[in-house]
């Protein structure tokens, strides 16, 4: 049952007498002024209005009646209804003979303001109820079989095949204004785009996208397109410090919540050195991603060690930009000194004291690749 609330009374009483200049009453179910044009009747009770509810029809109280009834001056009380339900009673003060003309004109526009009250109030609720479907779907909170019932109530296909998106807002010190939030879920939900968002909190929110598919494959490319297509719009509407990370596409039964953490992941390893890059992509961030869960582990305590002497030791930080950008190069020396712009015998000496410093030898691929992913989970401990 709807409930009518004393914000939503006075709202309709400021709304009427800005049209008609009596005095306007709203009473609840129990016959309890809860909006009025004079203040100083809030909360009393109006046997006027109690008669109306009682007899669930519109009571008129003149002069002489008024006499006898508590809280209650000359006027017209009018029951208020919902998908006809009683909910609470409209009085307008005066005379009844003068108000009689426009009394179901008050009543009508109360009414439509309670209608889009409930209205807005059922599809916030409708909301609210999608977000927590969408929050246990990623998180898997719930058994597989409760979760499709519960999709089905709200007519959501589980099996559609979806790909999970994490959009951050910056500055995690000043949450995103409500107005901008409102914003970005409009961008993202309206033209229909059956996209599933759940704000998580007031800076961070997922979208579970249709994957889209070229050749019978998940085409991440046009994914990525539509993420620079989003972050254009936003741009328009002066929204531009966010991060959005697009995850995998994963098939199977838990697919969307491993499509989630590796969005999330994707997003902890984009955002790590602070990049100016708004966007941040599973596939261009395989291996941090990939990588990540060793980095409370033994094995990755073993694998930082290396990586840690030789930080430690690099003051000015030259010989981790060489390693970094010879495993950039592909092991290429010739490619790393070009970029770097020193000369084959410069950047020799360089690898010989990262092997000195080290204990391990970058000129041996292997040796290459341990110390850099040192360098990626030393990196993701402490961001």
């Amino acid at each position: 049952m709807f409930l009518l609330e004393n914000h939503l009374a006075q709202q309709i009483v400021e709304r009427t007498m800005a049209i008609i200049g009596n005095n306007i009453n709203v009473m609840n179910h129990a016959g309890i002024i809860i909006g009025s044009g004079d203040q100083k009747r809030l909360g009393e009770k109006h046997d006027g209005a109690l008669l109306a509810l009682q007899r669930g029809c519109t009571v008129e109280i003149d002069q002489q009646t008024s006499r006898n009834l508590k809280g209650a001056l000359p006027g017209i009380n009018l029951v208020l209804k919902i998908q006809e339900q009683i909910i609470g009673v409209v009085g307008i003060t005066g005379d009844p003979d003068e108000c009689r003309n426009y009394a179901n004109l008050v009543k009508m526009s109360a009414e439509m303001i309670v209608e889009q009250a409930s209205l807005t109030e059922q599809l916030q609720w409708d909301r609210r109820h999608r977000e927590e479907f969408i929050s246990s779907w990623i998180n898997n909170k719930q058994n597989p079989s409760e979760l499709l019932d519960w999709a089905k109530r709200l007519d959501i296909d589980m099996s559609a095949p979806r790909v999970a998106v994490v959009i951050r807002f910056r500055n995690s010190e000043q949450p995103m204004s409500l107005k901008d939030m409102r914003k970005v879920v409009e961008l993202l939900e309206y033209p229909k785009r059956d996209n599933l968002v759940a704000v998580q909190s007031m800076n961070e929110m997922v979208v579970l996208k249709p994957a889209t598919f070229k050749h019978g494959k998940w085409d991440s490319a046009d994914e990525s397109r539509r993420i620079d297509l989003l972050l254009a719009r936003l741009k328009e509407n002066k929204i531009q410090s966010l991060d959005i990370a697009l995850g995998h596409f994963f098939e199977g039964d838990e697919a969307v919540a491993l499509s989630y953490q590796s969005a999330k992941l994707t997003l902890a390893a984009g955002t790590l050195k602070h990049s100016p890059q708004h966007k941040h992509l599973y596939d261009q961030l395989r291996l941090p991603v990939l990588l990540s869960p060793l980095k409370k582990s033994w094995q990755g305590k073993q694998l930082r060690s290396a990586f840690k002497r030789l930080q430690q030791a690099d003051t000015n930080g030259q010989l981790v930009k060489t390693l970094i950008t010879l495993f950039e190069s592909e092991h290429s020396q010739a490619e790393c000194a070009k970029k770097l712009f020193i000369h084959r015998n410069t950047l020799r000496y360089r690898i010989k004291r990262i092997h000195e410093i080290s204990k391990v030898d970058p000129e041996q691929f292997s040796g290459l690749m341990e110390l850099y992913i040192g360098y990626l989970l030393k990196g993701d401990l402490e961001r």
